[in-house]
Parts: structure tokens; C-alpha cells; sequence
């Protein structure tokens, strides 16, 4: 999770994964903690984390590791590491930029330049408006070198009735991209009751 707008598809998506059963790694920058304090009235100490600050009705994070984003010695900061694939959530334009330019500064943008590399699925998900020409350069990058670009963009075919549909449409999209089954949305097309 990067400093973007957009925390609640972040904590949600974790969410939604950790009920998979995987083991999920997650990875929070300060400018991240900075925007959850504002959107969600969460204090985090990314030096002391405490998941149960971001999902206080979770008991069982025991297939949640949280490295630092210092911490270069982590798993994932390797290709030799296996993943299925790898979300930024929400990501941040500063951290577009430095992925589509393999600056490798903390250990979200090395892990993501490590699956850019690996060939495996990296998925970033945007909350920005407007963008501009290097903004839109810089995702076009990313695109080129194989990410998915997923911006936290909801659709209202869906008829959504709350904000928390409409947080589940994209976190819904982000799982499609990853493989994971779920039901988080009404799929255009299906005949299920939208009223």
C-alpha cells in the first residue's frame, strides 16, 4: 500500500485475500500510513505493526507477513522468491514512477520491479485525477513492461448503492487479474437482481 487516495480498496483487498487462505505480504509505505490516517481514521506505526489496526473485527492473521519497506533482506525482495503476483493497492504516482524507472528505492519498488523482471503478474492500482503527460508516460511504461494498470475506477452499470459496493467492484477486478474467485460484483451481462 503506497501513499495514493484510495486506502479503503487497499484494506479491503487484504481482506478479501487473507479469507483465501493465502499467505499474503504486505507492505505499507509512510506516506500510506499518512492517507489511512485521513480516509480512515487509522493510526499505524509501520516500524511497530499492528494488523489488527487495519481489520479490528480479523482475529487470525496468521497467513499475513508484514516486512518493512526498508527491509531489502525480505523474501521478496528476490526473484528467487515464488509469488502468484503482486498488487500495489493503492499505488501512488511517485511509485509509478519509480517502478517504471527500476529505481528501487524501498522494498515495494524493488519487489515490484522483481516481478516485472520474473515475468509474473504485477498489478497497480492508480487513484489519481487528472493525469498527466508524464503520469500517463509513466503508466503506459508499466503497461509496456507487462503490469496491469487497474485504476480505482467503479463503474455504475453495477448500480452500486453504497460505498462499499463500489470499493468492491475494483477489489473485485484486482482478484479477477490475480485468479481469485469471488463474488464481490455483479458481472455485465449476468441476470442477477440490480434494483
Amino acid at each position: 500500500m503506497t501513499g495514493a487516495s484510495g486506502s479503503p480498496y487497499g484494506v479491503r483487498l487484504l481482506d478479501v485475500l487473507l479469507n483465501t487462505g493465502r499467505q499474503i505480504h504486505l507492505v505499507i509505505s509512510p506516506a500510506a500510513t499518512e492517507v489511512m490516517q485521513r480516509e480512515l481514521n487509522v493510526n499505524l506505526d509501520i516500524d511497530h505493526f499492528d494488523p489488527a489496526k487495519l481489520l479490528p473485527a480479523r482475529t487470525d492473521f496468521s497467513r499475513l507477513q508484514y516486512h518493512h519497506y526498508r527491509n531489502f533482506q525480505a523474501g521478496i525482495a528476490s526473484g528467487s522468491f515464488l509469488t502468484a503476483g503482486m498488487v500495489v493497492c493503492p499505488c501512488s504516482m511517485g511509485t509509478v514512477a519509480a517502478i517504471a524507472h527500476g529505481t528501487s528505492e524501498n522494498l515495494i519498488h524493488r519487489a515490484a520491479d522483481v516481478h516485472l523482471k520474473e515475468r509474473r503478474k504485477l498489478i497497480v492500482v492508480p487513484r489519481e485525477t487528472p493525469l498527466g503527460v508524464i503520469q500517463l508516460r509513466n503508466l503506459a511504461t508499466l503497461a509496456e513492461a507487462g503490469a496491469v494498470v487497474l485504476p480505482a475506477m467503479p463503474a455504475f452499470y453495477t448500480l452500486p448503492k453504497t460505498i462499499d459496493d463500489m470499493i468492491d467492484f475494483i477489489v473485485g477486478r484486482v482478484c479477477d487479474q490475480l485468479g481469485v474467485e469471488h463474488g464481490l460484483l455483479n458481472r455485465w451481462g449476468e441476470d442477477k437482481d440490480l434494483s
